[in-house]
């Protein structure tokens, strides 16, 4: 895989060395694939030799795995000084950010959801499984409900699920183009929102024995 001119070294602390190696072998996956890029790639493209790679991240596996533990981790930034007042303005606001990551990384982020990535391979299910569930607490964060107690592990697991959905929305938005960005941050908002406002309520009265009363049928004439 070409990856053009070799940049000029530049000497940074580690911790800077270690996030710019991370922040090229993010835009190559995102660009090929696991396959198609090798360490000699990113180490080129970084302007660092090959050996400082395994130094950082121990090889090409490992560093890869880290590239998709960054995609789907949600930045704690995205839920961080959210502003104060309504919930729903509050998850308007992370659903916004969030969407802004993905923008910026879409090709990153598009591999890490993709085929080669979901489910063929049990450290990367972990990732996931990790994911989500730091998703959920920080969606909990959002709509000030880190205190619930009822249901808590049944409303976390509605999260979890909806994060599945925000995965697939996202591909309809990225690549069937069939939502706008504007669509996607309604559809994704007005969701959450049912979760929390009418889905959960629901659970929870199904959870504790109190069924609905049947709607009554339309009265015939």
């Amino acid at each position: 895989m070409s990856t053009g001119t070799r940049p000029t070294r530049r000497r940074l602390e580690p911790a800077e060395r270690r996030a710019e190696i991370l922040a090229v072998a993010r835009r190559l996956f995102g660009a090929g694939s696991y396959a198609s890029v090798s360490t000699s790639d990113i180490a080129a493209a970084a302007g660092v030799a090959r050996p400082l790679i395994n130094h950082y991240f121990g090889g090409k596996r490992e560093l890869y795995l880290e590239v998709v533990r960054q995609m789907m981790i949600v930045p704690a930034p995205v839920v961080e000084s959210l502003p104060e007042g309504p919930v729903r303005r509050r998850l308007e606001v992370g659903i916004e950010r969030w969407i802004d990551v993905v923008d910026r990384n879409r090709d990153a982020w598009l591999t890490a959801i993709g085929p080669e990535s979901a489910g063929r391979d049990p450290e990367i299910e972990r990732i996931m499984l990790e994911a989500d569930d730091i998703a959920a607490d920080r969606v909990l964060a959002g709509a000030l409900m880190t205190d619930v107690t009822e249901g808590r592990e049944e409303l976390r697991a509605m999260i979890r699920s909806y994060g599945g959905m925000l995965r697939a929305a996202s591909r309809e938005w990225l690549i069937r183009g069939t939502l706008n960005r504007a669509e996607l941050r309604t559809f994704l908002v007005e969701s959450i929102m049912g979760l929390i406002e009418v889905t959960y309520p629901a659970v929870l009265a199904e959870r504790n024995g109190a069924r609905r009363p049947p709607e009554s049928s339309p009265s015939t004439v």
